[in-house]
């Protein structure tokens, strides 16, 4: 498929904040969480740990409150909350989330997960959407050394199904996601969830939207056999 004098070969997917409406749980959950714990969670500070795999998520949160801070039982916290709000009242999708699954499918198009979430969580969250069966293959963050800004998610996500980086589109809610994007050699999409971009990632986008349901009509009149 071709837009433009692109050819189209793979859709890959971020997950948190894209697919899924958990960046604002999570924003939510990780304030009541400091709490617990007596720290009050700075919004700028979860910002810049948006998109970023654990690891690197830590840094952020330790550079800022020091190295005391209990990181991993806080987090722990925030994600028990998390499950218990999704468990009783769902898991939020983003607005035209089927309907562009449906439709890249329906295009005979690969399409590819590229998560700086963990695989088993990935794997929960994709049974309780029923959206694992759209994917053709998933990357985790467990599966790679440099998390996202650094372009190795998806660079492997490129190789394990053999399309080159110039061939591929990334779906990207986060700063992070989409410097890692764009490093890759790739074409960034960005539907900006918490955070709106900065003058120099909108320079990087091949194009953004509000939501999946614009990125699906974007497709559909744009890409062509």
């Amino acid at each position: 498929m071709n837009i433009g004098k692109y050819k189209i070969k793979l859709i890959i997917f971020d997950m948190d904040g894209l697919m899924f409406d958990t960046e604002t749980l999570a924003f939510r959950y990780w304030k009541e969480a400091g709490k617990k714990f007596n720290y009050k969670i700075n919004d700028e500070v979860f910002k810049k740990a948006i998109g970023l795999n654990i690891a690197k998520a830590e840094e952020v949160y330790r550079k800022y409150y020091g190295s005391r801070f209990p990181f991993e039982k806080i987090k722990n916290e925030e994600m028990n909350i998390e499950d218990n709000y999704i468990l009783s009242k769902g898991l939020p999708l983003k607005k035209g989330l089927y309907e562009l699954l449906e439709y890249i499918k329906g295009k005979q198009l690969k399409i590819a997960l590229a998560t700086s979430t963990n695989r088993n969580r990935t794997e929960k969250l994709l049974n309780l959407s029923n959206t694992k069966k759209y994917f053709d293959i998933t990357t985790c963050s467990n599966e790679i050394i440099n998390g996202k800004p650094n372009p190795e998610i998806f660079i492997k996500t490129s190789q394990k199904i053999n399309c080159q980086p110039k061939n591929c589109i990334v779906l990207e809610d986060s700063e992070n996601g989409i410097i890692a994007a764009y490093k890759a050699g790739m074409l960034p999409i960005m539907v900006p969830d918490i955070i709106k971009p900065k003058e120099e990632i909108e320079a990087m986008l091949f194009k953004k939207f509000n939501n999946l349901k614009e990125v699906k009509d974007y497709f559909e009149y744009n890409l062509k056999a």
